[in-house]
Protein backbone atom coordinates (compact mmCIF):
# COMPACT_ATOMS: atom_id res chain seq x y z
CA UNK A 1 0.00 0.00 0.00
CA UNK A 2 3.07 2.61 1.34
CA UNK A 3 5.04 2.11 -2.77
CA UNK A 4 1.47 2.21 -4.06
CA UNK A 5 0.78 5.52 -2.64
CA UNK A 6 4.36 6.90 -3.23
CA UNK A 7 4.26 5.96 -7.06
CA UNK A 8 1.29 8.26 -6.91
CA UNK A 9 2.65 10.53 -4.76
CA UNK A 10 5.79 11.25 -6.93
CA UNK A 11 4.17 11.54 -10.47
CA UNK A 12 1.96 14.63 -8.96
CA UNK A 13 3.71 18.00 -9.72
CA UNK A 14 4.54 19.81 -6.62
CA UNK A 15 7.34 22.61 -6.71
CA UNK A 16 7.83 24.69 -3.96
CA UNK A 17 4.94 26.95 -3.59
CA UNK A 18 2.98 25.28 -5.99
CA UNK A 19 2.28 22.11 -3.62
CA UNK A 20 -1.68 22.39 -4.96
CA UNK A 21 -1.99 19.03 -6.49
CA UNK A 22 0.24 16.94 -3.96
CA UNK A 23 -1.85 18.45 -1.22
CA UNK A 24 -5.22 18.03 -2.86
CA UNK A 25 -4.70 14.31 -3.08
CA UNK A 26 -3.13 13.78 0.35
CA UNK A 27 -5.95 16.15 1.78
CA UNK A 28 -8.38 13.67 -0.12
CA UNK A 29 -7.13 10.36 0.78
CA UNK A 30 -6.56 11.86 4.72
CA UNK A 31 -9.85 13.09 5.16
CA UNK A 32 -12.10 9.98 6.04
CA UNK A 33 -9.53 9.00 8.96
CA UNK A 34 -9.26 12.63 10.37
CA UNK A 35 -10.90 14.54 13.28
CA UNK A 36 -9.78 17.71 12.39
CA UNK A 37 -7.73 18.62 8.92
CA UNK A 38 -7.10 22.01 7.34
CA UNK A 39 -4.53 24.41 5.29
CA UNK A 40 -3.25 27.42 7.00
CA UNK A 41 -2.00 30.58 5.03
CA UNK A 42 1.73 29.12 4.05
CA UNK A 43 -0.24 26.12 2.40
CA UNK A 44 0.50 23.48 5.08
CA UNK A 45 -1.88 20.53 5.48
CA UNK A 46 -2.60 20.21 9.27
CA UNK A 47 -4.22 16.74 9.72
CA UNK A 48 -5.28 16.08 13.76
CA UNK A 49 -6.24 12.35 14.89
CA UNK A 50 -7.19 10.96 17.96
CA UNK A 51 -5.29 7.84 18.79
CA UNK A 52 -6.63 5.01 21.65
CA UNK A 53 -5.82 7.24 24.30
CA UNK A 54 -5.57 11.62 24.48
CA UNK A 55 -2.51 13.39 24.63
CA UNK A 56 -1.56 15.75 27.49
CA UNK A 57 0.31 17.42 25.02
CA UNK A 58 0.60 17.46 21.32
CA UNK A 59 2.85 15.16 19.22
CA UNK A 60 3.87 16.23 15.77
CA UNK A 61 4.98 14.26 12.92
CA UNK A 62 6.26 16.26 9.70
CA UNK A 63 7.25 15.70 6.10
CA UNK A 64 7.17 18.34 3.19
CA UNK A 65 5.37 17.85 0.19
CA UNK A 66 7.01 19.96 -2.01
CA UNK A 67 10.05 19.37 -4.83
CA UNK A 68 12.80 21.14 -5.72
CA UNK A 69 12.10 22.43 -9.69
CA UNK A 70 12.46 25.80 -12.08
CA UNK A 71 10.73 28.59 -12.40
CA UNK A 72 10.51 30.82 -16.27
CA UNK A 73 11.79 34.50 -15.54
CA UNK A 74 11.57 35.51 -19.28
CA UNK A 75 10.83 34.52 -22.64
CA UNK A 76 12.94 35.85 -25.70
CA UNK A 77 12.32 37.07 -29.11
CA UNK A 78 12.70 33.25 -30.45
CA UNK A 79 10.70 31.68 -28.32
CA UNK A 80 12.79 30.08 -25.78
CA UNK A 81 12.64 30.51 -22.15
CA UNK A 82 15.00 31.44 -19.60
CA UNK A 83 14.88 30.13 -16.17
CA UNK A 84 16.37 29.85 -12.33
CA UNK A 85 16.00 27.33 -10.32
CA UNK A 86 13.80 26.73 -7.21
CA UNK A 87 15.78 24.91 -4.67
CA UNK A 88 19.42 22.87 -5.08
CA UNK A 89 19.88 21.67 -8.21
CA UNK A 90 23.09 19.68 -9.54
CA UNK A 91 23.40 21.60 -13.27
CA UNK A 92 24.65 18.73 -14.06
CA UNK A 93 21.91 17.05 -14.29
CA UNK A 94 19.76 18.84 -15.86
CA UNK A 95 20.97 19.04 -20.07
CA UNK A 96 18.18 17.58 -22.12
CA UNK A 97 15.77 16.61 -19.33
CA UNK A 98 11.99 16.98 -20.17
CA UNK A 99 10.12 19.66 -17.79
CA UNK A 100 6.50 20.44 -17.84
CA UNK A 101 5.72 24.23 -17.47
CA UNK A 102 2.35 26.00 -15.85
CA UNK A 103 -0.93 24.70 -15.03
CA UNK A 104 -0.92 23.18 -18.80
CA UNK A 105 1.79 20.77 -18.15
CA UNK A 106 3.05 22.60 -21.18
CA UNK A 107 6.06 19.97 -22.46
CA UNK A 108 9.56 21.42 -22.82
CA UNK A 109 13.58 20.38 -22.57
CA UNK A 110 16.57 22.38 -21.12
CA UNK A 111 18.67 22.93 -24.09
CA UNK A 112 22.27 23.94 -24.25
CA UNK A 113 24.15 25.89 -27.03
CA UNK A 114 25.47 23.28 -29.40
CA UNK A 115 28.66 21.26 -28.71
CA UNK A 116 30.53 22.48 -32.18
CA UNK A 117 29.90 26.17 -30.60
CA UNK A 118 31.50 25.95 -27.61
CA UNK A 119 35.45 26.59 -26.74
CA UNK A 120 37.63 23.99 -25.47
CA UNK A 121 37.54 25.67 -22.08
CA UNK A 122 34.18 25.73 -22.22
CA UNK A 123 33.67 22.33 -22.78
CA UNK A 124 35.55 21.83 -19.44
CA UNK A 125 33.57 23.57 -16.99
CA UNK A 126 29.71 22.69 -16.05
CA UNK A 127 27.55 25.05 -17.92
CA UNK A 128 26.14 28.33 -15.77
CA UNK A 129 22.58 28.19 -14.83
CA UNK A 130 22.36 31.42 -17.40
CA UNK A 131 23.67 29.52 -20.16
CA UNK A 132 20.80 27.08 -20.10
CA UNK A 133 17.34 27.76 -21.80
CA UNK A 134 13.91 25.68 -22.23
CA UNK A 135 12.56 24.78 -25.64
CA UNK A 136 8.97 24.61 -25.71
CA UNK A 137 8.78 24.42 -29.59
CA UNK A 138 7.64 27.48 -30.13
CA UNK A 139 8.16 29.76 -32.98
CA UNK A 140 8.59 33.34 -31.69
CA UNK A 141 7.50 35.02 -28.30
CA UNK A 142 4.47 35.30 -29.35
CA UNK A 143 3.30 31.64 -29.89
CA UNK A 144 5.45 31.07 -26.31
CA UNK A 145 3.17 33.62 -24.31
CA UNK A 146 -0.14 31.57 -25.87
CA UNK A 147 1.63 28.41 -23.84
CA UNK A 148 3.85 29.82 -20.78
CA UNK A 149 4.25 32.98 -19.05
CA UNK A 150 7.08 34.37 -16.92
CA UNK A 151 6.61 32.83 -13.18
CA UNK A 152 5.29 29.34 -14.03
CA UNK A 153 6.79 26.68 -12.74
CA UNK A 154 8.23 23.95 -14.25
CA UNK A 155 8.63 20.51 -12.60
CA UNK A 156 10.96 17.40 -13.97
CA UNK A 157 8.88 14.87 -16.14
CA UNK A 158 9.08 12.21 -14.88
CA UNK A 159 7.68 8.40 -14.17
CA UNK A 160 7.89 6.43 -11.17
CA UNK A 161 9.41 2.51 -12.08
CA UNK A 162 10.27 -0.54 -10.23
CA UNK A 163 13.74 -1.91 -11.37
CA UNK A 164 16.64 -3.98 -10.39
CA UNK A 165 16.32 -5.54 -7.04
CA UNK A 166 13.40 -3.88 -5.11
CA UNK A 167 14.44 -0.45 -5.88
CA UNK A 168 12.43 2.49 -6.67
CA UNK A 169 13.27 5.29 -9.52
CA UNK A 170 11.49 8.34 -9.17
CA UNK A 171 11.52 12.17 -8.97
CA UNK A 172 10.08 13.66 -5.66
CA UNK A 173 10.81 10.59 -3.45
CA UNK A 174 12.35 13.27 -1.35
CA UNK A 175 9.94 14.01 0.45
CA UNK A 176 6.88 11.96 -1.04
CA UNK A 177 8.44 9.27 0.61
CA UNK A 178 7.49 11.04 3.78
CA UNK A 179 3.98 11.73 3.14
CA UNK A 180 3.38 8.09 2.05
CA UNK A 181 4.59 6.92 5.12
CA UNK A 182 2.20 9.18 7.13
CA UNK A 183 -0.81 8.53 5.46
CA UNK A 184 0.04 5.19 6.34
CA UNK A 185 -0.30 5.91 9.44
CA UNK A 186 -3.53 7.76 9.33
CA UNK A 187 -5.06 4.70 8.42
CA UNK A 188 -4.15 2.91 11.03
CA UNK A 189 -5.65 3.11 14.37
CA UNK A 190 -3.11 5.10 16.35
CA UNK A 191 -2.13 4.08 20.25
CA UNK A 192 -2.55 8.55 21.08
CA UNK A 193 -3.33 11.38 19.38
CA UNK A 194 -1.30 12.68 16.95
CA UNK A 195 -0.99 15.59 14.15
CA UNK A 196 0.28 15.36 11.40
CA UNK A 197 2.04 18.47 9.36
CA UNK A 198 2.26 18.42 4.98
CA UNK A 199 4.82 20.80 4.72
CA UNK A 200 5.40 23.23 2.32
CA UNK A 201 8.74 25.02 0.92
CA UNK A 202 11.03 22.95 2.76
CA UNK A 203 12.74 22.69 -0.04
CA UNK A 204 13.62 26.75 -0.24
CA UNK A 205 14.66 27.16 3.55
CA UNK A 206 11.97 25.20 5.84
CA UNK A 207 9.81 27.60 4.99
CA UNK A 208 6.34 25.96 5.89
CA UNK A 209 7.39 23.97 9.06
CA UNK A 210 7.90 27.28 11.08
CA UNK A 211 4.35 28.26 10.87
CA UNK A 212 3.14 24.57 10.83
CA UNK A 213 5.36 23.99 13.90
CA UNK A 214 3.78 27.46 15.93
CA UNK A 215 0.76 26.06 15.39
CA UNK A 216 0.78 22.68 16.59
CA UNK A 217 3.48 23.70 19.63
CA UNK A 218 4.44 20.32 20.11
CA UNK A 219 6.53 18.27 22.73
CA UNK A 220 7.49 15.71 20.73
CA UNK A 221 8.16 15.45 16.82
CA UNK A 222 8.73 13.18 14.29
CA UNK A 223 10.55 14.23 10.74
CA UNK A 224 10.03 12.08 7.55
CA UNK A 225 12.44 12.58 5.05
CA UNK A 226 14.60 11.60 2.05
CA UNK A 227 18.12 12.37 2.69
CA UNK A 228 21.22 11.89 -0.05
CA UNK A 229 22.80 8.37 -0.27
CA UNK A 230 25.99 9.37 -1.96
CA UNK A 231 27.13 6.12 -2.31
CA UNK A 232 27.87 6.14 -5.85
CA UNK A 233 30.55 3.63 -6.78
CA UNK A 234 33.13 6.56 -7.11
CA UNK A 235 32.51 7.88 -4.17
CA UNK A 236 35.29 6.68 -1.24
CA UNK A 237 33.32 5.36 1.47
CA UNK A 238 34.44 8.23 4.04
CA UNK A 239 32.40 10.54 2.26
CA UNK A 240 29.14 8.11 2.05
CA UNK A 241 26.46 9.34 3.46
CA UNK A 242 24.37 6.20 3.80
CA UNK A 243 22.95 3.44 1.08
CA UNK A 244 19.70 2.44 0.14
CA UNK A 245 18.79 -0.92 1.33
CA UNK A 246 20.67 -0.95 4.53
CA UNK A 247 17.10 0.13 6.50
CA UNK A 248 15.92 3.91 7.30
CA UNK A 249 18.51 6.21 8.10
CA UNK A 250 18.27 7.81 12.17
CA UNK A 251 20.51 10.52 11.96
CA UNK A 252 22.02 11.94 14.92
CA UNK A 253 23.22 15.22 13.45
CA UNK A 254 23.13 16.66 9.99
CA UNK A 255 23.45 19.97 8.71
CA UNK A 256 20.91 21.97 10.38
CA UNK A 257 19.95 19.55 13.67
CA UNK A 258 21.35 17.81 16.28
CA UNK A 259 18.65 15.12 17.34
CA UNK A 260 17.11 15.06 20.70
CA UNK A 261 19.87 12.28 22.35
CA UNK A 262 18.07 10.25 24.94
CA UNK A 263 15.35 10.23 22.35
CA UNK A 264 17.36 9.13 19.65
CA UNK A 265 18.59 6.45 21.47
CA UNK A 266 15.41 5.13 22.81
CA UNK A 267 14.49 4.74 18.92
CA UNK A 268 17.33 3.09 18.68
CA UNK A 269 16.93 0.37 21.10
CA UNK A 270 13.32 0.10 19.97
CA UNK A 271 14.70 -0.72 16.24
CA UNK A 272 17.23 -3.16 17.47
CA UNK A 273 14.31 -4.80 19.88
CA UNK A 274 12.42 -4.83 16.89
CA UNK A 275 14.65 -5.69 14.25
CA UNK A 276 13.79 -2.84 11.87
CA UNK A 277 17.22 -2.53 9.81
CA UNK A 278 18.55 1.29 10.12
CA UNK A 279 21.56 2.97 9.35
CA UNK A 280 22.99 6.31 10.83
CA UNK A 281 24.60 9.11 9.07
CA UNK A 282 28.43 8.34 8.22
CA UNK A 283 28.86 11.71 6.90
CA UNK A 284 27.22 14.58 8.29
CA UNK A 285 25.14 16.31 5.82
CA UNK A 286 22.08 18.12 4.37
CA UNK A 287 19.10 19.55 6.89
CA UNK A 288 15.50 18.77 7.27
CA UNK A 289 12.15 20.57 8.71
CA UNK A 290 13.81 19.35 11.70
CA UNK A 291 15.74 22.61 12.20
CA UNK A 292 12.52 25.02 11.98
CA UNK A 293 10.40 22.94 14.34
CA UNK A 294 13.18 21.80 17.37
CA UNK A 295 13.69 25.76 17.62
CA UNK A 296 9.84 26.36 17.91
CA UNK A 297 8.85 28.53 20.74
CA UNK A 298 10.68 26.72 24.20
CA UNK A 299 12.14 24.30 21.87
CA UNK A 300 10.76 20.85 20.67
CA UNK A 301 12.44 17.55 21.59
CA UNK A 302 12.83 16.05 17.76
CA UNK A 303 13.92 12.80 16.05
CA UNK A 304 14.40 12.11 12.32
CA UNK A 305 14.03 8.85 10.41
CA UNK A 306 14.58 9.06 6.35
CA UNK A 307 14.97 7.08 3.41
CA UNK A 308 18.42 7.04 1.90
CA UNK A 309 17.89 8.07 -1.80
CA UNK A 310 20.43 8.67 -4.67
CA UNK A 311 20.43 11.23 -7.06
CA UNK A 312 18.31 13.12 -4.71
CA UNK A 313 17.06 16.78 -6.27
CA UNK A 314 17.33 15.40 -9.63
CA UNK A 315 15.22 14.24 -12.80
CA UNK A 316 15.11 11.04 -11.16
CA UNK A 317 16.15 9.97 -7.61
CA UNK A 318 16.59 5.71 -6.58
CA UNK A 319 15.77 4.33 -3.55
CA UNK A 320 14.92 0.76 -1.62
CA UNK A 321 11.54 -0.21 -1.32
CA UNK A 322 12.28 -2.28 1.57
CA UNK A 323 13.53 1.10 3.59
CA UNK A 324 10.04 2.62 3.42
CA UNK A 325 8.46 -0.22 5.66
CA UNK A 326 11.24 0.20 8.01
CA UNK A 327 10.68 3.99 7.96
CA UNK A 328 6.89 3.15 8.59
CA UNK A 329 8.27 0.71 11.54
CA UNK A 330 10.39 3.33 13.05
CA UNK A 331 7.37 5.80 12.86
CA UNK A 332 5.26 3.31 14.86
CA UNK A 333 7.90 2.96 17.09
CA UNK A 334 8.06 6.62 17.68
CA UNK A 335 4.63 7.14 18.36
CA UNK A 336 5.04 4.31 21.29
CA UNK A 337 7.75 5.43 22.87
CA UNK A 338 5.85 8.84 23.10
CA UNK A 339 3.08 7.19 24.68
CA UNK A 340 4.91 5.64 27.19
CA UNK A 341 6.99 8.30 28.07
CA UNK A 342 3.70 10.49 28.25
CA UNK A 343 1.29 8.85 30.05
CA UNK A 344 3.64 6.08 31.88
CA UNK A 345 6.38 8.32 32.59
CA UNK A 346 9.32 6.21 31.29
CA UNK A 347 12.64 8.13 31.45
CA UNK A 348 13.42 10.15 27.94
Amino acid sequence: MILDTLKTLCALSGVSSWEDEVRSYIREQASPFADEIRTDVMGNLLVFKKGQRSSPQPILLAAHMDEVGLMVTEINGEGYLKFDFVGGIDRRVVIGKRVLLGQKKIPGIIGLRAIHLTTEAERKKVPERAALYIDIGAGDREAAEKMVSPGDIGVFDSVPEEFGDGMLKAKAIDDRVGCAVMLELLREPLPIDCWFAFTVQEEVGTRGAFGAAFAVTPAFALVLEGTTAADNPDTPPHLRVCSPGKGAVMPAMDGGTIYDRALWEKMRTYAQEHRIPWQIKELISGGTDAQAIQRTKTGVRTVAVSAAVRYTHAPAGVACIRDFDAMLALARGFLTIVEEEMLHGSDI
